[in-house]
């Protein structure tokens, strides 16, 4: 099977959407709609991979100097593949990208393997080829997860503090206003050095053009919020982008109360994913944090980065 290999220009923008769509480990935000809202912050040099005229993968990914990231702007990258694509042929597209770069006097790809949960059918055919082009691991974090189908109980703690939550009025449902919850998350994080990855406007036109995929929820009493969840709603895994509680929700275990609930609503789902607990390029493990994901039943998957050297 012969491959041709184009640069992604906005002509390809329905093609390309309508691949991710139908491929066995594309995610919402692998939508051009998503990635180009920052695109005035990366430098697009994403890759359509064709056989006889019709596309088999593509390779989300940004320049960076002479670097090239799959993918700067997004949580994971990594070679996008049809269902019909075996393990002979993504060894020989992986080859030919790294050609591709080389080429064109680029140094390395960085690529940001997508964790198996994600995948809609198994996908990890670009690993073996990683391996077989002597990528080289170069960081490794470790996430969170619930499995669904088989759910760890709730700590007694955590038991105890939804019970409060419950005893004191509180409820949780979806919200539209994330204008008022950016206040509360971006005051949490002021807290800590840091800020939301997305602005409030970015959150809100992202909502706009993933309604289905993007969902803000809420525990309040009164009219008062005492923590929220932003939930990226996937095929197969709800993941908890943003989590923060106001000093009186901390007090009652307010985000215990949101998880608790959404592992109920969510309970057709495969997976429930709380994100990473490590820091450092995956040095350092944050172990108080772990431990309050661990407490919900939440256990380890790893989320790999490999270096290709060209």
């Amino acid at each position: 099977m012969k491959f041709e290999l184009k640069k992604y220009n906005n002509s390809y923008k329905t093609d390309w959407n309508s691949f991710i769509s139908t491929s066995k480990n594309g995610l919402f935000f692998f939508d051009r709609d998503f990635m180009e809202y920052h695109s005035d912050r990366f430098t697009d040099h994403s890759l359509l991979i064709f056989n006889d005229q019709q596309i088999v993968a593509v390779f989300p990914a940004n320049e960076s100097g002479e670097e090239i990231i799959s993918h700067g702007g997004l949580t994971f990258g990594s070679l996008i593949m049809s269902h019909y694509l075996k393990a002979k042929e993504v060894l020989v597209i992986l080859d030919e990208i790294k050609k591709y770069f080389t080429e064109l006097s680029f140094k390395k790809i960085t690529y940001k393997a997508i964790p198996h949960i994600f995948h809609k059918y198994p996908a990890e055919e670009d690993l073996y080829a990683l391996f077989r082009i002597e990528a080289k691991l170069f960081r490794r974090d470790i996430s969170s997860v619930i499995d669904l189908s088989h759910p760890i109980r709730f700590s007694e703690t955590k038991r105890q503090l939804v019970r409060k939550c419950e005893q004191k009025g509180i409820s949780v449902s979806e919200s539209e206003n994330f204008t008022e919850y950016w206040t509360l998350l971006s005051e949490v994080l002021q807290k800590f050095g840091t800020k939301p990855v997305h602005t409030v406007e970015e959150i809100t036109l992202l909502k706009e053009k993933f309604p289905q995929n993007i969902q803000l929820f809420e525990a309040k009493k009164d009219g008062i919020i005492f923590a929220g969840i932003v939930i990226f709603n996937f095929d197969n895994v709800i993941h908890t982008q943003y989590m923060a509680a106001s000093q009186e929700g901390r007090k009652v275990g307010a985000l215990d109360f949101i998880n608790y609930t959404l592992l109920n609503k969510f309970s057709n789902k495969k997976y429930y994913s709380f994100g990473i607990s490590t820091e450092q390029q995956g040095k350092f493990l944050n172990e108080g944090l772990i431990q309050q994901k661990e407490n919900m039943g939440a256990r380890g998957i790893a989320l790999d980065f490999y270096s290709i050297k060209l």
